[in-house]
């Protein structure tokens, strides 16, 4: 593949039994596989779990209206989207919305589970919504529309923190599964390179690499993982996947702007290049005094201290995000891919050692995965036309 294009492969891909669009109730049946599996054992609160939470999503309400809900949320705020005991959840913060919004309590079911600290731009889950008269106890309205269900929810996560908030509504089909319906997920994840300390702005928002990265080594590492593999030296511990295998179907590291950046129009001027990448003009290393490491300033510093024009401005990191697209993922694949991928950045790892890793079939094969912050959930796809 060319440097310049996401490693891709054709939608044309093996037969994935373990993928197969199957129906809520024969889903059931191994249950312990779900889309983006959690820890076997990790507690779910007073809430049903496996199987039994599955069967009530299949045995609703006939009288209530079942809609897609997407969501935005700030992971380092949660203990994971799913239900815990005497933990602040992103499922258990929407259902007490919805509680206050409809008067009664619901069920809430995720597309993708997602752990602590990590974010999503857009993760999806279905609920089944009774609209129930306040005037007349006992009789049943006609459904909100999705607009209005925005609107109210949105109203009462607001008074809780605001650090989740619905984006979109739709109405679905009775048998609409926000988890089983799902074509195909995307994650990305984003990476700060540069000595210099992360900025109060991008805490808990980036893994912050204190060395250069190698984006053309890290781009050629994701083209060796790309496609229908045994991902066992990916797969953590805990994972409930009934098989290692999955289909990457797109795995590309891209250098983006750094989130806090606002160019002067000279800056701008000076980050344009023929090829489309991102040129830095990055500031001279020198110490807080103002002075090399031979302790004297030099001209271009003692002038800068001079005019004060670069007095106080932060140096910029170089910031990357790595794209993960499939169906589905086991347990830690991204976090894991993504923690190979700096390895090979910093030079630790070559290209080599990503195929005997992936060979090797065992996650003690592969370094220490990354951090859940850098994480983020970045969309689900569905067919919303069948």
């Amino acid at each position: 593949m060319s440097d310049g294009n996401p490693a891709a492969v054709s939608s044309k891909r093996p037969c994935d039994p373990s993928l197969d669009d199957a129906t809520p109730s024969a889903k059931l049946q191994r249950s312990s596989e779900p889309s983006d599996p959690t820890p076997a054992g990790k507690p779910n609160g007073g809430a049903a779990t496996g199987v039994e939470s599955e069967v009530m999503a299949v045995a609703r309400n006939p009288r209530a209206q079942r809609y897609l809900v997407a969501v935005e949320y700030i992971g380092t705020r949660f203990s994971g989207s799913q239900q815990q005991p005497n933990q602040r959840t992103v499922v258990g913060v929407l259902e007490e919305a919805f509680h206050r919004f409809i008067g009664q309590p619901v069920s809430i079911f995720c597309s993708s589970r997602t752990d602590a600290g990590v974010h999503a731009l857009s993760n999806v889950c279905h609920v089944d919504v009774e609209r129930i008269s306040k005037r007349k106890p006992g009789e049943v309205l006609t459904p909100h529309e999705p607009g209005v269900v925005k609107r109210a929810v949105n109203h009462f996560l607001l008074k809780n923190e605001g650090d989740v908030m619905v984006t979109d509504v739709r109405c679905v089909a009775p048998d609409f599964h926000a988890r089983y319906k799902a074509l195909e997920r995307t994650y990305h994840y984003r990476l700060l390179s540069g000595p210099e300390s992360t900025s109060v702005f991008e805490k808990n928002s980036a893994w912050h690499i204190s060395e250069d990265l190698d984006i053309q080594a890290m781009k050629k590492a994701c083209s060796i993982l790309v496609g229908h593999h045994d991902f066992s030296s990916f797969r953590a511990a805990g994972c409930q996947a009934n098989s290692p295998m999955r289909t990457l179907d797109e795995l590309s590291v891209t250098e983006v702007f750094p989130f806090m950046f606002f160019p002067s129009s000279v800056e701008r001027s000076e980050l344009e290049s023929s090829n489309g990448s991102l040129v830095y003009s990055r500031t001279p290393d020198i110490e807080s005094s103002g002075k090399g490491s031979d302790g004297s300033c030099t001209n271009s510093v003692k002038s800068e201290l001079k005019n004060g024009e670069d007095f106080g401005k932060r140096s910029r990191h170089r910031c990357f995000v790595v794209t993960a697209r499939a169906r589905s993922f086991l347990y830690h694949q991204v976090r894991l891919m993504v923690g190979l991928l700096k390895s090979v950045g910093t030079g630790d790892l070559t290209t080599a050692d990503v195929e005997r890793i992936l060979d090797a079939k065992t996650v003690t094969a592969a370094p220490h995965m990354a951090p859940a912050c850098g994480l983020y959930l970045a969309n689900v796809k569905y067919d919303l036309n069948t």
